[in-house]
């Protein structure tokens, strides 16, 4: 079967603490470290399929606070302009074209349009500027680490997915009983691949239609 084509990557992750190995949502980790982490319960990677209550995540985030290092790190709203900014460096330097991101106290999402970088090298870059930025401000002690290291790649195939993924991404904060939010580093979608101008016959057009065509016979 014919590999999905990939035009952009819904990126996920979180302030330190918010997204351990065994967390009853699964993880993309397939082994613990900590052994008094591990007593909380096993690895699962990926997410799970049938997910967990939020007063079961919850409890599950009160025991890992009673075993980590360091406090879990919750961003105020204060604080997500300058969270905003260190995205924007990283953005900025490795030249990302970013279509939605919302700072949320807890976890970051971002749309990222396809890049030469893999999304996990996505995702260790954009934490790694990020993270240089919140310390550099001095908002955050340095010895307390800032995000949890690595995070949820989504693989977005048609613009109209990338469509739909920007409208969650712009609810999140807004359902959170937070303000709506408008970064200048977040990119109009345009469409593209197949925006204004496009070649009808560039590799993502063909392979779109080949998809599209593919799902039409299969539904009939």
């Amino acid at each position: 079967m014919p590999q999905p084509l990939v035009i952009a990557y819904h990126l996920v992750w979180t302030a330190y603490g918010w997204w351990l190995p065994n967390d009853p949502r699964g993880s993309m980790s397939h082994w613990i470290a900590d052994e008094e982490i591990e007593r909380l319960g096993e690895a699962h990677y990926g997410r799970k399929p049938i997910q967990p209550s939020r007063s079961t995540v919850r409890q599950f985030h009160q025991q890992a606070a009673e075993t980590l290092q360091y406090p879990l790190l919750k961003f105020e709203p204060a604080e997500f302009e300058i969270v905003a900014a260190g995205l924007a460096r990283s953005i900025e330097a490795q030249r990302y074209t970013c279509y939605a991101a919302a700072v949320m106290p807890e976890h970051i999402h971002l749309v990222i349009r396809k890049h030469r970088d893999k999304a996990e090298e996505m995702i260790a870059k954009l934490q790694s500027v990020s993270r240089l930025h919140v310390m550099q401000t001095g908002l955050h002690d340095t010895s307390h680490p800032v995000w949890t290291t690595g995070g949820h790649k989504g693989f977005i195939d048609n613009p109209d997915r990338v469509r739909t993924t920007i409208r969650y991404i712009e609810r999140n904060p807004v359902e959170d009983g937070l303000p709506a939010q408008h970064w200048p580093f977040v990119s109009e979608y345009d469409g593209w691949p197949l925006h204004a101008g496009h070649s009808p016959n560039s590799p993502y057009a063909r392979g779109l239609r080949e998809a599209r065509q593919r799902r039409g016979s299969e539904g009939g």
